[in-house]
């Protein structure tokens, strides 16, 4: 999944950018709010992690212009401000959650995955295509009903696959959501990481539609 991190501290950025790659999401970086606002406006994201009091252009202008654009990407905030009114301020203009300083990684992880299941269209909180069930919370991945153990990469790989399996995905998308930098990737990553997954969950689940990309199916 791809995040757009919005933040002017930098050990925090740096931290919650180290974190979230961890844990298999490809995640763009932003130190204040107008950059944040031109690369949340001109990108696709799955969510967005965006600080309230940032240079230039503050969290809530953000999430109002995002919001007055008809652009509905998920947005969880995050302040040092815990006030009830503050809390409210940004969930009336548009955010979907908010999240005071100094937090929990594992209760942010735990808000993203939530903001990943509403999004902008259903999202489940186990996802299953056929006899593949994978669990982003537990990050669990099992195959007609037996344990599969992916790698980080593969397990981020294959939940894109598993949310978007109404709908063949091009190589191009697969590197911009999955990697986090698709110019630093090597041109054939895409390619390395379906070989691997056909291999743990089964070829036959996993097809390649010629010149167009790739689908998982039941």
């Amino acid at each position: 999944m791809r995040l757009l991190l919005v933040d002017d501290e930098p050990g925090l950025r740096s931290a919650l950018r180290k974190g979230l790659a961890a844990d298999g999401f490809a995640v763009d970086v932003a130190a204040d709010g107008a950059e944040g606002l031109a690369l949340a406006s001109s990108e696709t994201y799955d969510a967005v992690v965006l600080d309230v009091m940032l240079p230039r252009l503050s969290g809530y202008e953000v999430v109002r212009r995002l919001r007055a654009a008809d652009n509905w990407v998920p947005v969880l905030m995050l302040s040092a401000k815990d006030g009830e009114h503050d809390q409210a301020d940004a969930l009336d203009d548009g955010a979907d959650d908010y999240l005071t300083k100094p937090f929990s990684y594992v209760v942010l992880l735990a808000r993203l995955r939530a903001l990943l299941r509403r999004g902008t269209s259903a999202r489940p909180t186990v996802l299953e295509v056929g006899e593949v069930r994978l669990d982003p919370a537990r990050h669990e991945v099992a195959v007609a009903g037996e344990a599969v153990e992916l790698t980080s990469r593969e397990f981020a790989l294959l939940e894109y696959l598993a949310r978007h399996a109404d709908r063949v995905l091009t190589k191009t998308e697969l590197l911009d959501h999955v990697w986090e930098a698709a110019a630093d990737t090597a041109p054939n990553a895409v390619e390395v990481y379906v070989g691997y997954l056909r291999r743990k969950i089964g070829t036959a689940r996993l097809l390649t539609v010629r010149g167009a990309g790739y689908r998982l199916v039941g």
